[in-house]
């Protein structure tokens, strides 16, 4: 039998390749019935410097931000309020405090936007440059726990903002570099002022801090919920594994920033993978009852229904304009 790898396999079939014969489930949430009622959840992420960012273009401020940004939206995801948020970043010789004040300015005030109560910092020596390592606790209630609907074919799949505008952006930010890197130039400028906003939702995702508020007063309640951090397909797939049902995603109902394809044309990327597969994109991912879809498309705009739920039968897979069904990829790394 010829030997698997991490190309055949991709990120979600690796891990539940590593899970097999262990007592253990992959991507469960660690959440506890507590003695007031409320289930708490907790989510943890590590950002390493070279791998997740380059601080050669990356705001200080901006990266504190998205790393905090990254992980209350895996809390917003499974409908939890954000609780306490522990923080630890792993500092090389060449950061000194005044440079630490600025990612932490930026960890403060994604703190403040998203309501933690509580936020704990240690600083730790690293060898390697810059890690940050964020682990957060969020809290819901088990009423509301109890109140999340089993999953049904035809239930709608819907996304929060626009797909693959951060690897498009990340992508305008690694040419600029090279350009830089190739000119020698110590005070030549990146030229990024025909795709800010592409650059923006690469450095700085957003997320809206009151979107679980906002789901519970409409009484609303996704059947299942994902960040989209690693491109949709990877989210996709976990929601089929996840529901066990198949999951139908239409390529022209997927939403796309302005000027996506105008980069794309000039760099030779299909704006379409990158939104499938790019990921960096921190857009949450529901499933609304299809029972709630006209109340769902009044209160919530800003939300874009992308496809819905199927026959387990199906699978994942993507629909093109002309109706044909291609079967769904992900490598989620």
């Amino acid at each position: 039998m010829a030997e698997e790898t991490f190309s055949d396999l991709g990120r979600v079939e690796a891990i539940a390749k590593l899970y097999e014969g262990t007592p253990y489930k992959p991507f469960q949430s660690s959440w506890f019935e507590t003695e007031s009622k409320c289930c708490v959840t907790t989510h943890s992420r590590t950002f390493i410097e070279g791998i997740d960012f380059d601080l050669i273009y990356f705001p200080l401020k901006h990266l504190g931000y998205k790393c905090v940004t990254a992980v209350t939206g895996e809390l917003y995801a499974e409908m939890s309020h954000p609780r306490t948020m522990d923080v630890r970043l792993g500092i090389s010789s060449k950061l000194d405090l005044k440079h630490i004040k600025e990612v932490w300015d930026g960890i403060v005030a994604a703190g403040k936007e998203h309501g933690y109560k509580k936020v704990s910092l240690d600083l730790l020596p690293s060898p390697n440059g810059l890690t940050v390592s964020v682990s957060c606790t969020g809290e819901t209630s088990l009423l509301m726990a109890k109140r999340r609907p089993a999953a049904k074919s035809m239930d709608l799949i819907c996304v929060s903002d626009n797909l693959g505008a951060a690897y498009m952006g990340f992508q305008v930010l690694e040419r600029e570099k090279r350009a830089f890197e190739k000119s020698g130039d110590a005070k030549a400028q990146p030229k990024l002022d025909d795709y800010k906003n592409l650059v923006g939702a690469y450095l700085k995702p957003q997320i809206n801090a009151q979107t679980v508020n906002q789901l519970e007063e409409a009484e609303i309640m996704p059947s299942h919920g994902y960040l989209v951090t690693r491109g949709l397909a990877d989210s996709v797939k976990r929601l089929v594994r996840d529901s066990g049902l198949g999951a139908k995603i239409y390529v022209d109902k997927l939403p796309f920033a302005g000027k996506t394809f105008d980069l794309g044309k000039e760099m030779n990327i299909d704006p379409i993978s990158a939104a499938l597969n790019g990921g960096e994109d921190y857009r949450l991912l529901f499933t609304i009852p299809i029972g709630k879809h006209e109340k769902f498309r009044h209160d919530f705009q800003t939300f874009d229904i992308i496809g819905h739920l199927a026959k387990p039968e199906v699978g994942a897979v993507v629909v093109t304009p002309d109706g044909v069904e291609l079967p769904m990829k992900a490598q989620g790394w």
